[in-house]
């Protein structure tokens, strides 16, 4: 991080006093600079540490410095050196970034407090935002090609205000996506609102996007907002945009052009400060051929498409899917159950129609049947068992524990630590035993040759089977 300081005072004097300070201080750079010419110094707000602010005239001039600062960047930590009370200033919504104040001039101890104290500040808010965006992205769950490319365009498009189209079959993560654009993207902090437009009857979907005064028809007997007003300054997902009628989106194309909308029976026009962010599961350039979906509508929305990719196309991700899904039943304290090789490799081969929201159905109704138990080939519905699975394909899939699905050598996927903790020792001397009974079995009980299959020496093997005590009868011979 950087350890740039702004300093903001008018008394020349003090200025030369206070360069002099920070050249003593070493922290890092420093620019002392009159109330007047401070925001050239800003070249990124990312890059300051802090702003200190001195005498700059009125309290009416300070206070627009610190929506200045506030409209630049929300936690740039600000510290007041001023002799004054300010109290008028304190209190209003401009100094909310304000963390501290301190006497002028300003004494050692004070300033290098106040200066750590914005360094941790900085520190804290950037690792919240950093973790943030590991803990969304971790709900999209994958690491095949097709879902690192879906994260790399999120990644491109979230700081930006452009419209963003998801495209991909229900159950594929939609929704996932757009929290995904929403919370990494500057409007994290204002609401996101989804709206399934498929599941609310045309002549309510108006009143339900830009609300309605009271008496605006039967039944309205109050104002209410509508889910554009409830998004101001955040994001609107409008969910099944492709099974919206044409009356609506001729209404909806108006607002996308104008930027403003009107309550149902209020002529009282409304800013529309929201992203739109739109999701279907249809194909909208096959709908605007048959007359059902507005092409001009269609290009408004289609400014940055996101496609999510079927579940079949991404099989190799499954195991991930299922240990994820496996690890929130068990943090959420409603059970938990494992799967066999064979088990997995079946859900793997299954076509999945349902994509990954029939996944997780299945997951948890695992967990009810089995609770806490080892689910068979034999144990899963009907409909998932895939007949055939051979023993080389369990042996293989026991192996991608250790390969990713693009052969470069790296981990299948990243092991997840329980909230509770776990003993380490004990479960690699599982993973080592674990390893050690597949080798044997692949070499039917051959020590050398199940060494050479595990890479170690033959004499090592043995050791480790005495530890294991896994020496049997039909074995006895090869030691």
């Amino acid at each position: 991080m950087s350890s740039k300081v702004i300093v903001i005072d008018n008394d020349t004097i003090r200025r030369e006093k206070l360069v002099a300070v920070f050249e003593f201080l070493e922290t890092g750079q420093a620019s002392v600079v009159d109330s007047d010419s401070w925001q050239a110094e800003i070249d990124e707000p990312a890059d300051l540490l802090c702003v200190l602010i001195g005498e700059c005239g009125t309290d009416t001039r300070l206070e627009e410095i610190l929506k200045i600062l506030s409209a630049l960047e929300d936690d740039i930590p600000v510290i007041l050196m001023q002799n004054a009370d300010n109290e008028s200033v304190l209190n209003s919504e401009a100094a909310a970034g304000v963390m501290g104040q301190i006497a002028l001039p300003p004494r050692y101890e004070e300033l290098t407090s106040a200066l750590k104290k914005a360094r941790i500040y900085r520190e804290t808010h950037r690792q919240e935002d950093k973790q943030r965006g590991v803990t969304l992205f971790r709900s999209l769950v994958g690491n095949s090609r097709a879902i690192r490319h879906v994260r790399k365009l999120i990644e491109q498009v979230a700081g930006s205000n452009a419209n963003v189209l998801i495209l991909g079959e229900s159950g594929t993560g939609k929704e996932v996506v757009a929290r995904n654009l929403h919370y990494n993207s500057s409007r994290r902090d204002k609401p996101f609102v989804p709206i399934n437009c498929g599941a609310i009857p045309g002549d309510l979907l108006e009143s339900e996007l830009f609300g309605h005064e009271k008496g605006a028809f039967t039944g309205a007997i109050t104002s209410r907002q509508g889910r554009f007003e409830m998004a101001q300054g955040g994001t609107l997902f409008l969910d099944e945009i492709g099974d919206m009628s044409l009356n609506m989106q001729v209404k909806l194309l108006r607002v996308l052009q104008e930027r403003t909308f009107e309550r149902v029976g209020s002529n009282k026009s409304i800013d529309a400060d929201v992203r739109i962010i739109a999701a279907t599961h249809r194909d909208l350039e096959e709908r605007i051929s048959t007359g059902d979906f507005r092409e001009d509508l269609f290009y408004r929305l289609n400014v940055f498409p996101i496609e999510m990719p079927p579940l079949r196309a991404r099989t190799s991700d499954i195991p991930l899917l299922v240990n994820d899904l496996i690890t929130r039943f068990e943090n959420e304290k409603r059970g938990s159950v494992r799967l066999t090789p064979a088990t997995m490799i079946s859900l793997c081969q299954y076509h999945w129609p349902g994509n990954v929201r029939e996944l997780a159905n299945l997951i948890e109704r695992l967990v009810i049947l089995y609770p806490y138990g080892v689910v068979d080939l034999p144990d899963l519905p009907e409909k998932f068992r895939i007949q055939g699975i051979q023993d080389s394909d369990i042996a293989e899939m026991n192996a991608k524990d250790a390969i990713d699905d693009e052969g470069l050598g790296g981990r299948y996927h990243e092991a997840r630590l329980p909230q509770e903790g776990f003993d380490l020792k004990e479960h690699l001397n599982n993973l080592e035993c674990g390893f050690i009974k597949q080798a044997l079995d692949e070499a039917n009980g051959v020590v050398a040759h199940a060494a050479k299959r595990l890479n170690m020496r033959r004499t090592t093997l043995v050791e480790k089977l005495r530890k294991y005590n896994l020496q049997r009868n039909d074995e006895a011979s090869n030691f």
